[in-house]
């Protein structure tokens, strides 16, 4: 094989870069620079930062602008964010592979990339570890009044409250990827009886211990109903668009409580905003919404049973690492020319 040109679309640390180069002496790793990132993002913000993300970019636009078509023009291989541009297939037509560092695809579905057959990989289950503990950190705040107990610090109130427990009490898994199944095992580990909803309905051929029942998607409201939790953890495509509905709140019980940290837009908001008010549901910890940032003017910030975290359940301060280490393995696998790791299903869209 010839040498074979990797092209990295965000800032990323030297030595995490140099890694990448010591994969095969055939890789010719670049980075974009600041000028370059930001015309590839179309001025689109990034929140992760890295030492290179605070660099001053010291081109003109036409030189960013020339810079970018350049590397697009020789890049094989791209480790980018789902941001990237409209015309990329163009302006990229050697590229083979694009390896995302997002778990998902959701933001490429019905896009030209999405459909060309070019191989498309995530960065799923590098973010298992922080999201499972995020849930399980949702569940105990709620099921312990932390939002109650946060307002009355402010007040200086000694306002007392019974506490629940969430040994003995039912979760409803809703989507059993990687992070369902490590959702799964740390309820398990508290006591709980767990539920999960699975695209196929069928068993997992391994940990099977970690789920009480498994249920299909038509199981859904069924699940719901039993769920003194419910953790939405599945991908967004055109099937879990707003699976969280009007019929799916007023399905779960009144002291029921609901945690997201899938793609927002699974959760239809406005829906949601009047099962909380209206008490069809006792409250909510949300990390991802669908349009983020949050409005100011969204109702969610302004109800005394939600919590709210401004997407961040994945977020580690070994993120990059993460990132760089599957990359390395799939890029082993790509000049070996093995099948690649978390590869996207077109049909399937995740």
């Amino acid at each position: 094989m010839a040498d074979v040109n990797v092209l990295i679309t965000f800032g990323l640390d030297r030595e995490l870069v140099e890694r990448i180069r010591q994969v095969d002496s055939r890789l010719r790793v670049s980075v974009l620079s600041p000028g370059h990132r930001r015309f590839f993002r179309g001025g689109r913000p990034v929140w992760r930062r890295s030492s290179e993300m605070t660099q001053a970019a010291e081109e003109s636009e036409e030189d960013a602008q020339r810079g970018l078509d350049e590397a697009l023009a020789e890049a094989e291989v791209l480790l980018t964010l789902s941001t990237m541009p409209a015309d990329l297939l163009s302006r990229a037509p050697r590229l083979k592979w694009i390896q995302l560092t997002s778990p998902g695809a959701d933001r490429l579905v019905h896009r030209e990339i999405f459909e060309s057959g070019i191989p498309i990989t995530t960065a799923g289950g590098i973010h298992v570890t922080p999201i499972g503990e995020y849930v399980l950190g949702m569940m105990i705040m709620l099921a312990k009044g932390w939002p109650h107990l946060f307002r009355a610090q402010q007040k200086g109130e000694w306002a007392r409250l019974t506490p629940q427990e969430l040994e003995g009490r039912t979760v409803g898994v809703v989507g059993l990827g990687n992070v369902g199944q490590e959702v799964a095992r740390l309820a398990k580990l508290l006591g709980m009886r767990v539920l999960a909803v699975r695209r196929s309905g069928a068993p997992l051929e391994s940990g099977e211990y970690l789920i009480d029942e498994i249920f299909g998607p038509l199981d859904l409201l069924h699940v719901l109903a039993q769920s003194d939790y419910v953790v939405l953890a599945l991908p967004l495509t055109e099937e879990t668009h707003h699976i969280m509905g009007e019929l799916a709140f007023q399905a779960m019980k009144p002291s029921a409580y609901l945690i997201n940290v899938s793609p927002g837009a699974v959760v239809d908001e406005t829906a949601l905003v009047r099962a909380l008010k209206v008490g069809l549901i006792a409250g909510a910890g949300l990390d991802v919404f669908e349009s983020e940032p949050l409005p100011p003017e969204s109702e969610l910030w302004r109800l005394r049973n939600v919590i709210i975290s401004p997407h961040i359940a994945g977020e580690t301060p070994y993120y990059s690492e993460g990132a760089v280490a599957l990359f390395s393995d799939n890029l082993r696998r790509y000049l070996a020319d093995e099948p690649l790791l978390n590869l996207v299903d077109p049909q399937r869209g995740y």
